[in-house]
């Protein structure tokens, strides 16, 4: 009896230990082991890669030049409402005689630039020397003739005594003496120019924007006598842009 007790005891054991080693699960291959080696074939592994979702198309870049090193100026390009162009030139010696013009300036300003040769003068002066021991000197003086002047005057054609501009060169009437000098009109009207003098030569010319003033600008070019002005130059007081006043020469004789 007590051996077949200890034979049920010894089967009951065996079918326990055959159900725990059934039970136990085969250890997982480590994630982050290499995937690199071989096969238990002997075939090499390949490693995974993982595919990116496409956004965009590659494409053959723009060639592009390459900069280069240090400054470069750029010049601006003019307006083109700045362009303005020469309807009137004129070169004239003056004896109290005078020159007009008409243009109807529908689209302001109008630019008027001249130039002067004026009449020279020579004459002598005497004076009493402060140097104790010269005594009396006299001087040779060489200075713009007093008779010598140029005027430039707008006016309304319609109505003559609306005067927008009137002024030019000369001491005689109380202008002054720059040789060279660029006048602005901003009114709109039918304009008069006058050119006027005495005893002087004079080079004037007439400028406007071909735009707002003619039908038809095809025959306006920077070929043919036009020119970029300022886009905002003084309009307040007329523009000297060149020689100034002379002064008197003094010799002694």
């Amino acid at each position: 009896m007590k051996q077949v007790v200890i034979h049920i005891i010894c089967c009951i054991s065996i079918i326990l230990i055959v159900v725990a080693s059934g039970c136990i699960t085969p250890p997982k291959e480590n994630a982050t082991a290499s995937k690199t080696g071989s096969t238990p074939g002997g075939n090499p592994l390949i490693p995974e890669t993982t595919k990116t979702p496409s956004y965009v198309t590659e494409v053959t870049p723009f060639v592009t030049n390459t900069p280069t090193s240090g400054y470069r100026t750029i010049a601006p390009t003019p307006v083109p409402q700045d362009k303005y162009c020469r309807i009137y030139s004129m070169t004239n010696t003056f004896a109290y005689n005078k020159t007009a013009v008409v243009f109807d300036l529908q689209y302001p300003p109008m630019y008027i630039n001249y130039t002067v040769k004026p009449t020279n003068v020579t004459y002598y002066q005497s004076y009493t020397s402060k140097i104790t021991g010269e005594g009396d000197k006299v001087v040779k003086i060489d200075k713009y003739s007093p008779n010598s002047w140029f005027e430039v005057t707008v006016r309304s054609k319609l109505n003559p005594t609306d005067i927008y501009l009137q002024d030019g060169f000369g001491n005689a009437k109380g202008y002054t003496e720059y040789l060279t000098r660029t006048l602005k009109i901003v009114k709109r009207d039918n304009m008069q120019i006058e050119f006027y003098g005495n005893d002087i030569t004079a080079t004037a010319s007439v400028w406007v924007k071909p735009e707002g003033n003619f039908n038809d600008t095809t025959e306006f070019n920077m070929t043919t006598g036009c020119a970029y002005f300022a886009s905002n130059p003084r309009d307040v007081m007329p523009i000297a842009i060149a020689t100034a006043a002379t002064t008197p020469t003094w010799t002694h004789v």
